[in-house]
């Protein structure tokens, strides 16, 4: 008995590690609306889903031909730490093209998607002590890549009334003397803002004054309708303290499938390594075979997913005129923001309540302060279920 009590007492002081705890509320609270309308849609309600940011179009058959070709000539066994040579050559290849400057395999590092090249390189650059700038509106998973990296996380507010692009003014009010890394998002998720090369210079020179390390989410680089696209990286000046990243999760339509990289100064990406072989050890062969396929042969995959976007976005915008939403029209990616404060509810509210109306959407305090009147709907629902959605909102706005 006296055995089995120090037993006891003993997995009692059994703890687990802090970033448990800093993490506790940053995952999937943030989705709540989400997984309370798929339990719904599971129980039979008639739900639009509009939550989520998965292409509505299939991955494309060349692209399952390479992966199932590739499984069954053996690809299927432990690969290079570092990522294959055939992906890794795929990659510098593509950025090669885009900067303009050579950039070479060992620049680059592969990942499970975008989300773990963000989580690991954060790893690898700041700790307790440090602190990261976000613009905010933020994607939802950001705070949790800081947070659990032991970091301080520094929101940067962004405007409404000036689209949600980042100034320079903005960044510069909120550094502070442990700032160490802006995350920079453009496209951006969730507003669709699209940063002009004039802004992303004038950020830059701001992050080159306070020495800071810029890391850059291109995820929507595809997916522009008004703009072009512009990054750090490939500004000779901010090429040495700017990390990019991206994925074929938005580009080719495979978000399953996990598969990213990250791209940067040489050096660094030596540094990240030894922090991503300790966490992955590799990925798989056979993703990245089809990854290199898809980066080494364009297709028209995001063309196709732009132009249903585009479309989309018109519908959305000539529906909500009449009503008292606001819709702000996206420039880039797969998301619209609707302002629902002349309802009287506060994002979270409308979205929480509109699923007794049969719509699923994010609140945007999913994504921070600034975006807390809001809500975001997805536009990778086909035309019909987006006009049933919309009228639906409407009528539930108006009811109000």
């Amino acid at each position: 008995m006296r055995q089995l009590q120090k037993w006891h007492a003993n997995l009692s002081d059994l703890k687990t590690a802090s970033i448990t705890s800093r993490l506790a509320s940053l995952g999937s609270n943030r989705w709540a609306v989400h997984f309370e309308s798929r339990r719904r849609m599971k129980a039979g309600e008639d739900i639009v889903e509009l939550t989520i940011g998965e292409p509505d179009i299939p991955t494309p058959t060349h692209l399952l031909d390479v992966a199932n070709e590739s499984m069954r000539t053996g690809r299927t066994r432990y690969a290079g730490g570092k990522g294959e040579p055939n992906l890794l050559a795929a990659v510098a290849q593509k950025y090669s093209t885009r900067t303009g400057r050579t950039i070479t395999p060992n620049q680059v590092l592969a990942f499970p998607g975008t989300q773990a090249a963000l989580t690991i390189t954060m790893l690898s650059l700041v700790e307790a002590g440090d602190a990261v700038l976000v613009p905010d509106p933020y994607y939802a998973t950001y705070e949790g890549v800081v947070q659990g990296a032991g970091a301080e996380f520094i929101p940067v507010p962004m405007s409404a009334e000036n689209g949600f692009h980042l100034t320079p003014e903005q960044l510069e009010a909120a550094i502070t003397p442990n700032a160490k890394v802006l995350m920079l998002n453009s496209p951006h998720n969730p507003t669709g803002a699209v940063l002009s090369a004039k802004e992303v210079a004038a950020i830059g020179d701001v992050c080159e004054r306070h020495n800071l390390w810029i890391v850059s989410d291109e995820v929507y680089e595809p997916l522009i309708y008004k703009g072009d696209f512009a990054s750090p990286f490939d500004m000779e000046a901010f090429a040495e303290r700017t990390i990019a990243m991206a994925s074929i999760s938005k580009s080719h339509a495979a978000p399953g499938f996990r598969s990213g990289w990250a791209v940067g100064p040489n050096w660094v990406m030596d540094e990240i390594q030894h922090v991503s072989e300790a966490i992955l050890f590799g990925g798989q062969p056979f993703i990245a075979d089809m990854t290199a396929h898809a980066l080494s042969h364009p297709d028209g995959t995001s063309a196709e997913m732009a132009e249903n976007y585009r479309s989309r976005i018109s519908l959305l915008m000539e529906a909500f005129a009449s009503s008292n939403l606001v819709p702000l029209e996206p420039s880039a990616g797969m998301f619209m923001l609707i302002d629902v404060s002349n309802s009287g509810l506060s994002g979270e509210d409308f979205a929480m309540k509109l699923l007794d109306h049969g719509v699923s959407v994010m609140p945007g305090s999913s994504f921070g302060s600034q975006c807390a009147k809001f809500i975001r709907l997805s536009l990778t629902v086909d035309n019909d279920k987006l006009k049933t959605a919309s009228q639906r909102i409407i009528t539930f706005a108006n009811s109000i």
